[in-house]
C-alpha cells in the first residue's frame, strides 16, 4: 500500500497546512512586554532622581546610584519578559490534534520569540537615545578643543604650525640664554612652556634640557632661583605625572565596570529570555486547561 493510500484509509496522519506559529500573539505579547519596560523604566528614572541633589552631601553615592539602576534594569527586564511571555501564550488559539509536547515546544518558542521582538526594539530605542547623547557630548568636546587650540595659538602667528613642528623650531632658536622675547612677553613665555610640556605629555618624559630651559625662563620671571625654579618645574611635572596615573586609573576602573556591566547584562537577557518561554508556556497550558473545561461543562 503506498503511502497516499494509508493517508487516504486513516493510517497515517495528514500534514496540516498551516504554520505552527502565530504572529498575533507574539506581536502582542511584544509590544505589551515594550509597554511595561518604557513605563518602568520611568519610573525607575523618577526614583533615581530622587537619590541625587545639587546640594552637598545630600546626594546618594555613586556606586549606591549605579547599583541601584543596575538592579532595578533587571527587574525590569525580567517582569517585562513575564508579562510579554504570559499574554504571548495565553492569547494563541489552541492547537488541535497535537501532541501535548510539541504544544509545549510551541509555547516556549512563542514567548522567546516575542521576547526577542520587545527587545530588539527596546535596545534599539537606547542605542539611538545614548547615540543621541554621545553627539551632543562629542560636539562639546570639539568645541573645546576648538577653543583650546585657538587658546594654544594666541601667542603665535595666524596660521599656527603643527605642535610638533613649533616645539622644534623653538629647539633650532632657542638662545643660551633666556631671550628678550620669552623674558618680557607673558604670552611668548607661556606659549613656549606650554610647546614643550605638551611634547613632554606625548612623548612620555619631558629631557633636561628643557627642564633646565624652563628653569631659567622661571628663574628671569620670578626671581627665583636656579634651584628653586628647577624645583618648581620638578614639582609641576609631577603632578602632571600624578594626573596621567589618575586618568589611567579611571580608564582602567571604567574598563572593569563596562565589563562587569555587560557581564551582568548578558546574564540578565538570558534569564529573562527564559522567563518569557515558561511564562508563555504556562499562559498556553492555562489557556487550554480552561478550554477543555468549558468543553466538559459542556458535554454534561
Amino acid at each position: 500500500m503506498s503511502l497516499e493510500d494509508e493517508r487516504r484509509v486513516g493510517i497515517l496522519p495528514v500534514e496540516s497546512s498551516r504554520s505552527a506559529i502565530s504572529f498575533g500573539p507574539i506581536f502582542a505579547g511584544a509590544v505589551a512586554a515594550i509597554g511595561a519596560t518604557l513605563i518602568l523604566l520611568l519610573i525607575g528614572s523618577g526614583v533615581g532622581l530622587t537619590m541625587v541633589s545639587p546640594w552637598s552631601g545630600e546626594s546618594s553615592s555613586a556606586a549606591s546610584v549605579g547599583v541601584t539602576a543596575a538592579i532595578w534594569l533587571v527587574v525590569v527586564q525580567w517582569l517585562s519578559s513575564a508579562l510579554g511571555g504570559y499574554l504571548t501564550g495565553r492569547l494563541r488559539t489552541k492547537w488541535a490534534a497535537v501532541h501535548t509536547n510539541e504544544v509545549f515546544f510551541r509555547d516556549t518558542a512563542h514567548g522567546f520569540i516575542s521576547w526577542a521582538l520587545a527587545t530588539i526594539f527596546v535596545v534599539g530605542f537606547l542605542a539611538s537615545s545614548l547615540m543621541s547623547l554621545a553627539g551632543t557630548g562629542v560636539g562639546a568636546l570639539g568645541n573645546l578643543a576648538t577653543g583650546a587650540a585657538v587658546a594654544g595659538g594666541a601667542g603665535n602667528t595666524a596660521t599656527s604650525p603643527d605642535l610638533s613642528t613649533a616645539y622644534f623650531t623653538d629647539v633650532l632658536l632657542r638662545p643660551q640664554q633666556v631671550g628678550d622675547r620669552a623674558r618680557t612677553e607673558d604670552g611668548a613665555a607661556a606659549a613656549e612652556v606650554s610647546r614643550i610640556l605638551l611634547r613632554g605629555a606625548a612623548t612620555g618624559q619631558v629631557p633636561d634640557a628643557d627642564k633646565t630651559y624652563i628653569a631659567s625662563i622661571i628663574s628671569s620671571r620670578t626671581g627665583l632661583s636656579e634651584a628653586d625654579a628647577r624645583a618648581r618645574v620638578d614639582a609641576s611635572l609631577k603632578q602632571i605625572d600624578d594626573a596621567k596615573v589618575a586618568v589611567q586609573a579611571a580608564a582602567d576602573k571604567a574598563r572593569k565596570v563596562a565589563s562587569t556591566t555587560a557581564l551582568i547584562g548578558t546574564l540578565s537577557l538570558l534569564v529573562g529570555a527564559f522567563i518569557s518561554s515558561a511564562a508563555a508556556a504556562f499562559g498556553g497550558m492555562q489557556r487550554d486547561e480552561e478550554e477543555d473545561l468549558l468543553i466538559s461543562g459542556r458535554s454534561f
